[in-house]
């Protein structure tokens, strides 16, 4: 960090996540905020009349937008809240600015560190729960709060008084941030949650609530979570959280819910499957434990995916 000017953040990849952590973040002392996303229209609309904050807060905050990550000033910090296939070239457009910073991924799944990590000098691993929507350009919906939980990567890791400043500027801004010597137990915790119900979800349509409580689904549920296990004993990995309680909480709390994976099939895009059941059944082949549900769960995403590519 420069003295005499603003910690600089950069935030790559504005949808729901990249956007209420970029609002937040700007509401904190002496932090200036720079978006990038290829949305015109919502980079339009931001660099016009700011980044409004609607739903669980109501705020404006003004934010540096751009379409060019090659547009960015040299930053100390950055998120990546892109999905997860497009880390590597978002990253990469973004290199300059990222090149003496601390950078963060916010995105689903595993394996975006990794990716990070051959662009950049310093990496956090990050695994957040906040919720929300872009409701209009410009405009995002926050709709479940959560804490978030960062670490440094193991392999190119961020000093841990780099990960506690950015933490403690999130935190300052009204997300409750956590700097964590092993960032791994939540990262894990939410991607066993995730890899057990998102493809459920988006192999049958139904959002997240009733694939948690019809009996002949709640079963795969289960051993999808037991198969993770297996492999995160093996590997080492304690998880701060139950799986299971996140499954009683969704069915409480997010009945209705339609996992961002759900989302993609419905709009016919590529999804996160790689990232999710894929990372669970990679990590499973280097410990040594038998993952077929994973696979399966990749296999069938893949294919439902397949029907309407080229």
């Amino acid at each position: 960090m420069t003295p005499g000017r603003p910690v600089r953040v950069a935030v790559i990849g504005c949808g729901a996540i990249g956007s209420l952590y970029a609002a937040h973040l700007a509401r904190a002392r002496g932090v200036e905020v720079w978006v990038v996303d290829p949305w015109a229209e919502h980079m339009g609309a931001i660099a016009t009349a700011g980044l409004r904050v609607t739903g669980l807060a109501d705020f404006t905050v003004a934010v540096q937008a751009r379409t060019d990550g090659r547009d960015l000033p040299a930053c100390d910090f950055g998120l990546v809240a892109t999905k997860a296939l497009h880390t590597r070239a978002a990253v990469a457009g973004a290199r300059a600015a990222l090149g003496d910073a601390a950078v963060v991924s916010l995105q689903n799944g595993l394996g975006n560190e990794e990716v990070i990590a051959e662009l950049v000098p310093r990496v956090i691993r990050g695994s957040i729960i906040t919720a929300g929507a872009i409701v209009a350009p410009g405009v995002v919906r926050y709709d479940a709060p959560g804490d978030s939980w960062f670490g440094p990567f193991e392999p190119r890791p961020a000093p841990l008084r780099e990960v506690a400043r950015l933490a403690a500027l999130i935190t300052e801004g009204g997300l409750v941030t956590h700097a964590l010597p092993d960032a791994r137990g939540p990262q894990w915790a939410k991607v066993v949650f995730n890899s057990a119900t998102s493809p459920l979800s988006a192999l049958t349509g139904l959002p997240v609530g009733r694939v948690c409580t019809d009996a002949g689904l709640r079963r795969q549920v289960d051993a999808l979570i037991a198969e993770a296990l297996a492999v995160c004993d093996k590997a080492g990995i304690a998880l701060t959280r139950d799986p299971r309680e996140s499954v009683a909480e969704a069915i409480a709390e997010a009945y209705d819910h339609k996992p961002s994976m759900l989302q993609d099939v419905l709009a016919r895009r590529e999804t996160e499957i790689d990232a999710l059941n894929g990372g669970i059944a990679a990590e499973g082949r280097r410990a040594g434990v038998p993952t077929p549900l994973h696979d399966c769960m990749v296999a069938l995403v893949k294919g439902l995916a397949s029907s309407w590519s080229p």
